[in-house]
This record gives C-alpha cells, sequence and structure tokens, in this order.
C-alpha cells in the first residue's frame, strides 16, 4: 500500500517563466473546469483539510500553487517524493475578457513548457462528462504531451451518481479513475497510480 504521509505548501508562481527551478521531472499537474472539486480532492489525497484552499468563487485563484508531497511505500518503507501542481481552472472566470485571455493563455504556455510535469491529471465531473471544454482539454493534452509524460483522466464527485449511472460512465470511460473526495472512494488507487507513473522509470533502471 502506498500513502501520501506528509503534504506542504512550497510556492506560488504566476506563470512557467517564474515556476521553481528543478532539473527533476517529478510534478504532477492537476488541471480542471472551476467548480469541479480540484481542491478538495487535493486535501483529500494529502489527508489534509486546509492544504489547497477551497473557494467559494469559481475561477478566483490565478496563481500555479506547488505543494510538496512525501509518498510512502508501506510494502518496503521506502520514501519518494513528488510536487503535485495546481494549476488555475478554467472556462469560468468572474474577470475581464481581457485578464481571462491572457491568464488562459499562460496556463496554455505553461502545459506546454514545463517539462518537469510527469504526469497531467484532467479532472472531470462525473455529472457533466461530455462537456465541450473538457473534450478540447482531452484532444489538447493528448496532442501536447510528450512519450515520456502521462495523462490520468478522472471523473470528480462519483458519489452524486447512482449506481447504474456510474456502471454506464465506467463502461464508456475504462481507464479512467472515478473518485469521491467527500467519501474518500478511489482516493487510494489515485495515489498508487500516481506513485507508480512517477517511479517507472527508477524502477526500469534497478531490473
Amino acid at each position: 500500500m502506498v500513502e501520501i504521509v506528509d503534504a506542504k505548501f512550497l510556492t506560488s508562481a504566476p506563470n512557467v517563466a517564474r515556476a521553481p527551478e528543478s532539473i527533476s521531472q517529478d510534478e504532477v499537474a492537476f488541471m480542471a473546469r472551476s467548480n469541479v472539486g480540484k481542491s478538495s480532492l487535493l486535501n483529500a489525497l494529502a489527508n489534509h483539510k486546509g492544504l489547497a484552499k477551497v473557494s467559494a468563487t469559481p475561477g478566483k485563484t490565478r496563481l500555479i500553487n506547488y505543494f510538496e508531497m512525501t509518498f510512502l511505500d508501506r510494502e518496503t518503507g521506502q520514501k519518494s517524493f513528488a510536487k503535485f501542481v495546481d494549476l488555475p481552472g478554467f472556462g469560468y472566470a468572474k474577470v475581464s475578457k481581457s485578464i481571462k485571455e491572457d491568464w488562459e493563455q499562460s496556463l496554455t504556455e505553461y502545459i506546454l513548457k514545463r517539462s518537469q510535469i510527469k504526469v497531467y491529471v484532467h479532472l472531470i465531473d462525473a455529472r457533466h462528462p461530455h462537456l465541450e471544454i473538457d473534450n478540447s482539454v482531452r484532444d489538447f493534452l493528448r496532442e501536447s504531451a510528450h512519450p515520456n509524460q502521462k495523462v490520468l483522466e478522472i471523473f470528480t464527485k462519483i458519489d452524486k451518481l447512482n449506481q447504474k449511472e456510474q456502471s454506464a460512465l465506467r463502461r464508456e470511460f475504462p481507464n479512467a479513475i472515478m473518485v469521491s473526495s467527500s467519501k474518500k472512494k478511489g482516493i487510494n488507487t489515485l495515489i498508487e497510480k500516481i506513485y507508480a507513473i512517477l517511479n517507472e522509470d527508477r524502477d526500469a533502471d534497478n531490473l
């Protein structure tokens, strides 16, 4: 079993040019349409209620926030570290059109240029799986991700669906992970998946 046993805020950056320097490909970038539950999921993964601030105003956060996570493999006792990157929500913001355009351009630039990203975590509200904006993000990530980067599709708020709706969603998106931050469903599965991707190169080197 793999757990996140420590989590702490590192820094914030307004764009890729101001992002912290790093030579490691150890970043997990969380991206989502605003109000999908990204902050709640980050808090659930870290088991830390106040790590990422949950805003009552969708689209309020404009900075790229970095958190350092400590993973512990309970079977081996081995610890490893990674950065979780909380990207600003897209698709909704109560700001001027010019600010929104600059903001979304900065977000696109970050995704294209930040080579330290190992995993893109695209969060989608399970109740609205076919929104055009999420389809566009899905296509964009497929086209822009490098071969050494992985894209995970995560459906949030799965507890809001009944069993029939959940089954239909799983059939349509068999490779996605279904989570509920409030019910703690799928959290361990996501942690172990992220951990496996982050450590796959190291494991291959040990063969």
